[in-house]
């Protein structure tokens, strides 16, 4: 409730998240309520950490320091990501998100690194640590602010899809988790010789380092140029397929360059036997459509195909029967029969998908072969294209 009240007073048109200026509000606004979070939190532990001679408290305390400075970051990441393109960044900068999301990531396995040596030193050479009940409360307490500042971070990543904030969340989590083993470590210090409290750090610390390499995972995957996901292609080819004049929809290719920023071009077949300038206003009548209902920057490329003619419709579902027999995952595009003086040749590409098996001439061997029988035999020639096989 509190967290949406604040939402609410701090961002401006706060349910419009597709609006990219809404959208830089809130990543903002999330970082700097981090920040103060945060430094309030390491002011907390670094006073307890020195008046109890714990060092697994202080350095829980250097970690909500960290953490102020991944908000620094993710301030800076939204603004320059909200740049509009220039000269030298054609696409816009928004991949510059991810690249923020890689630093806390980074940040996040670098602290997970300093806590683990602590706690090890800690093992090796164990100290007394004098808690009071107060001091034990004040680091208790500390666990509320962290478990509001997940919720508040999980809520905003939801809202605007972002892998940022989203890692931001985890962080925070995980700071939960390391600070309630270290204060139950502080708490049976007192009862025990034995180390606890650098047993139960080490154990934090490498929660905390493989949460930072999932996360670090993740954000480094759109950087890479991971595949857009099944339910935005299948959306855009369904919105292609309802436009007027085009018949069939292969080869789409998306980059991402940003949270809901895709540049995208496919392949659209239309009627063989209409006219050009006709299919250049229908493409580019598809291509604004696409704008309008999506967040994808559209390049539509143009398959003549012929829908009239008996005799193609019939060599290409003969073509079309045996590559489905072959491999259900193979597709048929680009269809042509073409005539000389040699006779027919079937001539068309087929959509490999990456990790499938596709050998170009054992393919059109054995397609020549299938229909060897046919009068008169065609010649076949295939052009293989690797594509997504979600795509």
């Amino acid at each position: 409730m509190i967290q949406k009240l604040f939402i609410r007073c701090f961002v401006r048109d706060w349910k419009n998240t597709e609006s990219p200026a809404v959208r830089l509000n809130y990543g903002i606004f999330s970082g700097y309520t981090g920040l103060a979070v945060n430094v309030l939190l390491a002011a907390l532990k670094f006073t307890v950490g020195l008046l109890s001679g714990s060092v697994a408290i202080a350095a829980d305390a250097v970690n909500n320091l960290s953490d102020a400075g991944n908000s620094v970051v993710t301030v800076f990441g939204f603004k320059i990501a909200a740049k509009p393109a220039d000269r030298e960044h054609p696409f816009g900068h928004g991949r510059i998100e991810y690249i923020a999301g890689v630093v806390v990531s980074v940040v996040i396995m670098a602290m997970g690194l300093n806590f683990l040596a602590e706690s090890v030193q800690r093992v090796v050479h164990p100290q007394e640590v004098r808690m009071s009940p107060v001091l034990t409360a004040l680091v208790a307490g500390s666990l509320l602010g962290k478990a509001w500042l997940f919720f508040f971070y999980r809520r905003i990543g939801k809202l605007i899809d972002s892998h940022t904030i989203r890692a931001m969340a985890f962080d925070s989590l995980s700071d939960m988790a390391g600070t309630s083993v270290v204060l139950l470590a502080v708490i049976a210090g007192q009862f025990t010789r034995f180390p606890v409290d650098g047993g139960a750090g080490i154990l934090a610390a490498l929660l905390v380092l493989y949460g930072g390499g999932k996360i670090l995972r993740e954000t480094i995957n759109p950087l890479l140029g991971e595949p857009p996901g099944p339910e935005l292609v299948e959306e855009l080819r369904s919105r292609l397929l309802q436009c007027r004049g085009i018949r069939g929809v292969h080869d789409i290719i998306m980059h991402n360059y940003g949270p809901n920023r895709y540049f995208a071009t496919a392949h659209a077949e239309v009627n063989l036997d209409a006219d050009i300038l006709a299919v250049h206003d229908m493409l580019e009548s598809a291509e604004v459509e696409i704008g309008k209902h999506m967040p994808v920057h559209l390049l539509l490329h143009c398959d003549p195909c012929s829908t009239s003619d008996p005799e193609v419709r019939a060599w290409q579902g003969k073509a079309e029967n045996f590559i489905a027999d072959l491999n259900p995952l193979y597709k048929v595009h680009d269809f042509r029969l073409r005539r000389d003086e040699t006779g027919i040749c079937l001539d068309f590409h087929l959509l490999v998908p990456y990790g499938c098996p596709a050998e170009k001439d054992e393919i059109e061997k054995k397609l020549a072969g299938a229909l060897a029988q046919c009068s008169p035999a065609p010649r076949v020639r295939i052009t293989i294209v690797r594509s997504s096989d979600r795509a």
